[in-house]
């Protein structure tokens, strides 16, 4: 059922008050200026949080540092900032300083501005920097989410959150401990593609869902980077891009799910010797609705979701691109969309979030989720068995 699967996928009383109120109102406005501001002298600790005193402005723009300068970085978040409307390049957080050389001169960043991975905390005396974002390999997204929670700034960290639910739970709770948002990676939600699909699911547009396929996956080069290695990567296909397939399932039928049976495949056994190559697996929601996935570091082609419904299908195909996703309706619409830039609408969502103080529909709480499912995907290839979810 599952290579069926795979092969399937190949084809996703204000006006009453009186004077004495008034002076009373302004006598202790004045009194709490006043404490505020000797409070404010004594504890200098206070100046991390300097920035969220200017969050009633709704058009600032609030400085992002980028964590990590790889290919994502430099290639796609840097070029979407200066699309953004409240968000700009700040700062850097970079282990190469040889990086971090040619960024400074490239964007003009003042060294202030300039950290590694060890000094991260001194970033709680720099009111440029708002947000952290980062961008590294998987297994290190705890250690400097959680830096910077403590530095006291707000944090948008890479899919997929994590490499286990502990490290998860840590991200979450060192920003809830700060007073900082967290919002993960998930770039699909901001596409208008993917947002059509959702409200025709939602809607019942076709009547109640009733099956979903997804699926993607590509055929992955360089044998010894960082994605092929556990210790980073925490997984293979499904950890790197499988996630999308997963997510999109869950968007898609608004549930989660509570079975999961998996199925592991390798055709390149030293290649792929610490991580997976390719997995297919199978989720049962609530609501009866079954979701047939798959991902693969094998070969592309997949990159897809179809829902299946009582009265008809959409889907789109591609699905999960930086751009040009597009699909189909069975009522002879097409999904379609002008170009955009999702890593830009992603970023701005999350400054709205940040300036207008509510939770991001792509929280910690969001990421923990996929990650949650993902393990017990891993649990039933390695013991063969259909895993309840609670």
């Amino acid at each position: 059922m599952f290579f069926g699967t795979l092969g399937t996928l190949l084809r996703q009383g204000w006006a009453r008050c009186n004077l004495a109120a008034m002076n009373a109102t302004l006598t202790s406005r004045r009194r709490f200026l006043k404490a505020a501001t000797l409070a404010t002298a004594g504890a200098p600790w206070i100046n991390r949080f300097a920035s969220a005193a200017q969050a009633d402005d709704p058009n600032r723009k609030l400085g992002f540092a980028l964590c990590g300068l790889g290919g994502l970085s430099g290639g796609q978040i840097a070029p979407a900032l200066s699309k953004t409307k409240n968000c700009r390049l700040a700062g850097i957080v970079t282990g190469h300083p040889d990086k971090a050389e040619k960024w400074k001169a490239q964007f003009n960043i003042p060294d202030k501005n300039i950290y590694n991975y060890e000094n991260m905390e001194k970033m709680s005396d720099n009111p440029d920097i708002d947000v952290v974002y980062v961008v590294t390999p998987n297994a290190l997204h705890a250690e400097l989410t959680i830096k910077a929670a403590k530095a006291g700034k707000h944090v948008l960290c890479e899919k997929p959150m994590e490499v286990s639910v502990e490290k998860c739970q840590q991200m979450i709770d060192a920003c809830k401990a700060a007073n900082r948002l967290l919002a993960i990676g998930y770039r699909s939600r901001f596409d208008p593609a993917t947002q059509e699909c959702i409200q025709l699911a939602q809607q019942k547009v076709f009547g109640a869902s009733k099956m979903i396929e997804a699926g993607f996956g590509f055929h992955i080069g360089d044998p010894n980077q960082w994605r092929l290695k556990r210790d980073l990567a925490g997984g293979g296909a499904l950890m790197d891009v499988g996630i999308y397939a997963l997510q999109a399932t869950r968007y898609l039928s608004g549930e989660e799910p509570n079975i999961v049976t998996a199925l592991e495949t390798k055709t390149d056994p030293v290649k792929f010797k610490e991580v997976d190559e390719s997995v297919t697996w199978q989720l049962k929601f609530p609501s009866d609705i079954i979701a047939n996935c798959s991902t693969t570091y094998a070969f592309g082609g997949i990159n897809s979701y179809t829902v299946f419904a009582e009265r008809g299908a959409f889907g789109l195909n591609p699905a999960y691109g930086y751009e040009g996703n597009r699909g189909f309706r069975t009522d002879g619409r097409r999904i379609e969309y002008p170009p955009m830039d999702q890593f830009a609408a992603e970023m701005d969502d999350f400054a709205q979030c940040i300036l207008k103080n509510k939770p991001s529909i792509v929280s910690g709480e969001e990421g923990l989720r996929d990650i949650r499912i993902i393990t017990a995907i891993y649990e039933s290839i390695r013991t063969g068995k259909a895993i309840t979810l609670a």
